[in-house]
């Protein structure tokens, strides 16, 4: 069920874009680079956990979508200093390059394809800066998505709330059956 979240496929872009762009600009050996594709790792892995979670404890599924979100947001931070340490340009949200990179996620049969070229054919700046838009966007996700599963269970409850519920109802359908 996870692979067809679009948080999922959006954090598996930034994922395989942090492996190209380490491989690429980042020096082999770095702890940068291990910490980097680490947390683009954690980001998608904790999308997949927290849905397979979903059917047990709607509680471990928000607190791992939450983990999923932290991570990105570390990883964030390291594409900034990344820009920052070499003197690079973080491209402003109304940059009409941010914009050309976030109309690519309106496709509805988008891939990572779709992003290859800036990030393994582009200037290191170009590279971070469109794992920055992927980021973003694959935030704007998770947060949607966090806020559904928080409404969901307020409204609904947990799994052992559902089923004391279904418990109550049998042993009320048994009474009445006088069973």
């Amino acid at each position: 069920f996870y692979r067809r979240l679009l948080s999922f496929e959006s954090a598996e872009f930034v994922y395989d874009a942090t492996v190209a762009f380490c491989r690429k600009f980042v020096g082999r050996g770095s702890r940068t680079v291990d910490q980097m594709v680490q947390a683009a790792r954690s980001g998608k892995q904790n999308i997949a956990e927290a849905s397979q979670a979903s059917a047990t404890s709607k509680k471990t599924e928000v607190r791992l979508t939450g983990v999923a979100r932290a991570s990105l947001q570390e990883l964030l931070e390291d594409y900034h200093d990344f820009l920052r340490h070499n003197k690079m340009e973080l491209w402003a949200k109304t940059d009409p390059r941010v914009k050309a990179i976030r109309d690519l996620a309106r496709s509805l049969q988008r891939s990572y394809e779709d992003y290859r070229a800036l990030v393994e054919s582009g200037t290191a700046e170009v590279a971070a800066n469109t794992v920055v838009c992927l980021i973003h966007q694959t935030c704007f996700l998770l947060d949607r998505q966090i806020r559904r599963l928080e409404k969901d269970f307020l409204e609904e409850g947990g799994f052992s709330e559902k089923l004391y519920r279904a418990r109550r109802q049998k042993r009320g359908d048994e009474a009445q059956r006088g069973l």
